[in-house]
């Protein structure tokens, strides 16, 4: 066969490569340890106001908290949380304190009132829920985004935020993999040799 020639491969959620994210919340009893999910299905839906999408199986301990609270928070995840971030995936909040087992710290999350976010995460988006769809197998929670926190060593000496330095973990077909070559850049198909220059190093 030649390279490009198709065959089926089945239906099947199929669109890859993906963020891998860890999504932390709580409950409104004070006594609820904090919770940590690994959600490979989240993705931004709307810019203005900023809005994300993650999906959620009915039975997982996370879709019970976000539901009481109606908050959630989106921690990026770099190389070094990778192997926690997998960890989250395979166990459930309802057995064990996912934040104590994996070493990570809780911290309150910016603009909730009861959500954490994971204070080792290079980034942590707080969201509000705004709507939620029935779907079959997940429930689609629709967040409205109300604060942004990042690490320091993020933002340039001109104040703006280099995600390319927070080594970023995506997923792909089941497997973890680190962001690597940059290929190019919003518009660069039709950018100047001068702007090519300045945003490729000369690539």
């Amino acid at each position: 066969m030649a390279k490009h020639d198709k065959s089926p491969v089945g239906i099947s959620t199929i669109l890859n490569p993906v963020p891998v994210v860890m999504v932390s919340s709580a409950g409104k009893d004070p006594d609820t340890k904090p919770n940590i999910m690994t959600v490979a299905w989240a993705g931004t839906v709307n810019s203005e106001p900023p809005m994300v999408s993650v999906s959620i199986r009915k039975n997982r301990y996370s879709h019970k908290l976000i539901s009481e609270t109606g908050e959630f928070v989106i921690n990026l995840v770099s190389k070094s949380l990778c192997k926690p971030c997998d960890y989250c995936g395979v166990r459930s909040g309802a057995d064990e304190d996912k934040f104590a087992k994996c070493g990570l710290t809780p911290v309150k999350a910016e603009g909730l009132e009861y959500a954490y976010a994971i204070k080792e995460a290079p980034v942590s988006i707080s969201c509000k829920v705004k709507s939620v769809t029935e779907l079959g197998s997940h429930d689609m929670f629709i967040g409205e985004i109300v604060a942004v926190t990042a690490d320091s060593y993020l933002t340039d000496d001109k104040g703006r935020l280099c995600l390319d330095n927070a080594k970023l973990v995506a997923y792909n077909h089941g497997e973890y993999f680190l962001l690597g070559e940059k290929l190019g850049f919003f518009g660069y198909s039709v950018a100047s040799p001068e702007v090519m220059k300045k945003r490729m190093g000369g690539k």
